[in-house]
């Protein structure tokens, strides 16, 4: 029986299936300590995902949302998983973390879920937090975490995010010379709207798509930046110093046995030098700042040689390669893969794993972004991870659609809460196109 002295003891473990914003469930989380706390947490979903990320758990059963229910996911958590960690202190993150995957059994958490594991996880940390009545980025990191994020904000959606021409996934723009992450999101907002009236102007759709960036039939690459550029030049900033481009071209959606391909068509056919060529001479004609995926997940060759080739130039940041997984991060360090690291918890599947992958890319010197995905639930738990690690960049997609301004919003009330101590500062050698 629990020791009804210490208050953070976990007294009950529930949850809930729930739908994310793309209208597929998810999984949420209620932990219950003794002292009367609760912890909640919801896990997102991505819609491209990496081979070697954690694996959730999925019914499979096609007369439920088409196989993608989780209602065993909440059995193993209120079965299983409650077992397993009832009794035990919320104080002690690790010791929990480490259970839970002990519990699984399996190298990718597929036995119980990473969604399943995760969602406790992020529930325990709140609950603990409940308890002490501190913020969750203090439970996280303690008195140190005062740096807000740079917000790398998706305006433009291309790839596996929209149904149009555009290769690339992902077109952002980084308000990164702002004085205060309040100002940064104030210049962003208003880009992204100076966009949408430029769209329409010249007769583009202005929908949103997964994450709030709009999905115009444009024509190439080049089209989408120069409509950045101009949107952000009509908001009033100058581009590159103030407000910069990032690009996610996820390059695994289009590549194949074949090569890279950035044609709808796919008659086309690149190399890894050539797609590193084509960085280049984007590099020297738009204000980029970041490239993330640019080859593909496993062009390991590939990363290196563009890494040496460009990494002076520009952030260059793994995703699928590395999964949020510290051991591939780990390897990439070696071998000079990025200079970067996009982190997705539910890539990795508990906030401990992390939590070691952010440290292991911070102590080589490696920047790191905090992420959403495209299913994505009003839970702000990346906004404090955010804050607690001094990531200094975020990825929460657009200024718009609730469940990315809940991380935002929350991001300026943490501002609000540090007051003099919040530090906001750019991570970008401030550049223009030569």
């Amino acid at each position: 029986m629990p020791d009804a002295a210490n208050g953070t003891t976990i007294s009950a473990v529930d949850a809930d299936e729930i739908l994310d914003s793309r209208g597929w469930p998810t999984v949420s989380v209620r932990v219950r300590l003794v002292d009367g706390s609760i912890g909640s947490a919801s896990v997102p979903a991505g819609a491209s995902t990496g081979r070697h990320e954690a694996a959730e758990r999925r019914d499979g059963n096609p007369s439920r949302f088409g196989g993608r229910g989780v209602q065993d996911a909440v059995a193993a958590i209120t079965g299983e998983i409650d077992g397993a960690v009832r009794g035990m202190d919320a104080a002690e993150q690790g010791t929990i973390d480490r259970a839970l995957t002990v519990v699984d059994g399996t190298a990718n958490k597929g036995r119980l879920g990473a969604n399943a594991i995760l969602a406790v996880s992020l529930a325990v940390a709140r609950a603990a937090a409940s308890s002490r009545r501190v913020p969750l980025y203090k439970q996280i990191r303690g008195g140190g975490a005062h740096r807000l994020p740079v917000p790398l904000m998706n305006v433009i959606n291309g790839g596996r995010h929209a149904d149009n021409g555009l290769p690339f996934q992902e077109f952002m723009i980084v308000p990164h010379g702002a004085t205060n992450f309040a100002e940064a999101l104030r210049w962003g907002a208003e880009v992204y709207h100076a966009l949408a009236d430029t769209l329409r102007k010249r007769g583009h759709r202005t929908a949103v798509g997964d994450e709030g960036g709009f999905a115009p039939d444009l024509a190439s690459v080049h089209e989408a930046c120069d409509l950045i550029v101009e949107a952000i030049t009509a908001a009033g900033f100058t581009p590159g110093p103030q407000v910069a481009i990032a690009l996610d071209p996820a390059a695994s959606s289009f590549h194949d046995a074949d090569g890279y391909h950035l044609t709808n068509a796919g008659r086309d056919r690149h190399d890894s030098t050539d797609l590193i060529r084509f960085y280049a001479d984007w590099l020297d004609r738009y204000p980029i700042v970041s490239i993330e995926d640019g080859l593909a997940e496993d062009d390991f060759d590939g990363a290196a040689e563009m890494t040496s080739a460009l990494g002076s130039r520009v952030q260059l940041v793994g995703d699928d390669m590395f999964v949020t997984d510290p051991a591939r991060i780990r390897e990439g360090v070696a071998a000079g893969r990025a200079n970067a690291v996009l982190i997705k918890p539910n890539q990795i599947g508990t906030l401990t794993d992390t939590l070691e992958a952010i440290r292991v890319a911070q102590q080589a010197g490696w920047a790191t972004i905090i992420s959403h995905r495209s299913g994505e639930t009003e839970d702000s738990f990346i906004a404090d991870l955010a804050v607690a690690t001094g990531a200094g960049q975020i990825k929460a997609g657009a200024p718009c659609r609730g469940e990315r301004l809940a991380k935002y919003n929350r991001l300026l009330a943490i501002e609000r809460e540090l007051g003099q101590a919040a530090v906001f500062q750019s991570p970008f050698t401030q550049r223009s196109p030569s």
